[in-house]
């Protein structure tokens, strides 16, 4: 984990963490929720026309902030290291190949690269003070990309929320149920999204997937 707390000799001073870098450059290679699916090989031999487009953006970090927006030091730490502002309710925001997502009211989800979580992470909490939680939750959570014509009918579905653009416009989250799970969902575009899930349930929602878009056509990207 990488928010464990060793020991706190000086209750006004920082804890003392202890971090891990979850994409080493040497050692056991990662892999994604979704590897035995074997996208890539699907991607070459599969169709390459139809009503929805499916990708697993595998292996970024993920990395939960908490805090409050009324902690000058929590909200200038992120605009100080991702050049952004916090996002208000059920927004998110870009910076370069970094996302970031509210969550809940004190909750976001920060996704980027993930040879830089680690460095994000340390320079987070070099910069943060007072009452904060920084979580690499890299290694149980996945990102999928649903997008074409077809998408927002693949979603409808599949979750109970209004995904009608007056109601979703792009650039809007919402962490709701998809089918008998759940899901971090954002609108990155007319016709694309974005699905965070859990590891556990990857293989559930690429099945889920499958079937919700065969008859609209699924081409899966590698």
């Amino acid at each position: 984990m990488s928010d464990l707390n060793l020991t706190e000799l000086d209750p006004v001073a920082a804890p003392v963490v202890a971090l891990m870098e979850q994409r080493p450059v040497s050692g056991p290679r990662g892999e994604s929720p979704l590897h035995h699916a074997g996208l890539s090989e699907l991607a070459k031999k599969g169709p390459t026309q139809g009503g929805v487009h499916l990708q697993e953006l595998k292996l970024l970090g993920h990395l939960v902030l908490r805090g409050s927006t009324a902690n000058a030091d929590f909200t200038g730490a992120v605009r100080t290291a991702l050049g952004v502002e916090l996002p208000g309710p059920l927004q998110s925001v870009e910076a370069g190949d970094a996302s970031l997502r509210w969550i809940s009211p004190d909750e976001w989800l920060l996704i980027l690269p993930g040879d830089e979580a680690f460095a994000v992470e340390n320079q987070l909490r070099e910069l943060m003070r007072g009452h904060f939680a920084i979580v690499n939750v890299s290694g149980g959570q996945t990102l999928l990309t649903l997008s074409g014509r077809d998408a927002v009918k693949v979603l409808q579905k599949s979750i109970g929320y209004d995904v009608h653009e007056r109601n979703f416009p792009v650039g809007k989250v919402v962490a709701t149920t998809f089918a008998k799970t759940q899901a971090v969902i954002r609108r990155t575009g007319a016709d694309s999204w974005d699905l965070v899930v859990r590891r556990s349930f990857a293989d559930y929602v690429w099945l889920w997937l499958q079937d919700a878009s065969a008859e609209f056509g699924l081409v899966v990207r590698g």
